[in-house]
């Protein structure tokens, strides 16, 4: 049977214990989280963090909050190795940029469907003369039909990019 990624009674070393090439305690912390079949997990983890900082970090912690704190460094890990510079940072800004094109063609597609409307609107309405009165009927609808374009949402959220960024 198998418990923590390791035989029972062998005593199969974790990538981690592998990695750093030490033999691997029956208790050893970094096991159930890094397992043999998984060494480039723990090799990005501690090339960016350190062996003793990760072990540090997990010793720490409550056991129910290591698995996320593991996730948590294997994700950064492997954004630091794709972007030694930015890591986490340099994708979530790529994305908030990406989001940012996306909401002004949102709005700028909008406001075109609203012109569109707009000479629909326009094309459809018979035409009056100048004459008739502001209190009339026929102007009345009209306004009424005028407001009733314009009541669709084009509110487009966009988050203050520092505020999304750096607020933990």
């Amino acid at each position: 049977m198998k418990e923590n990624g390791r035989k029972q009674g062998a005593v199969a070393p974790c990538a981690a214990c592998k990695l750093l090439r030490r033999r691997c305690a029956p208790d050893c912390v970094f096991a159930p989280y890094f397992p043999a079949d998984e060494p480039q997990k723990f090799a990005h983890v501690h090339r960016v963090f350190g062996a003793s900082n990760v072990n540090k970090m997990l010793q720490e912690l409550p056991t129910h909050q290591r698995g996320d704190a593991v996730s948590s460094m294997v994700y950064e890990a492997n954004a630091r190795v794709r972007d030694p510079v930015y890591g986490c940072v340099g994708a979530i800004s790529s994305l908030q940029q990406q989001i940012d094109v996306l909401q002004t063609q949102l709005a700028l597609a909008q406001a075109e469907v609203v012109h569109m409307r707009m000479r629909q609107y326009a094309n459809t309405m018979p035409h009056q003369g100048t004459s008739s009165p502001e209190n009339s009927p026929s102007s009345k609808m009209i306004s009424s039909q005028t407001k009733s374009l314009f009541s669709m949402d084009m509110v487009v959220d966009q988050p203050n990019i520092e505020e999304s960024l750096w607020s933990c």
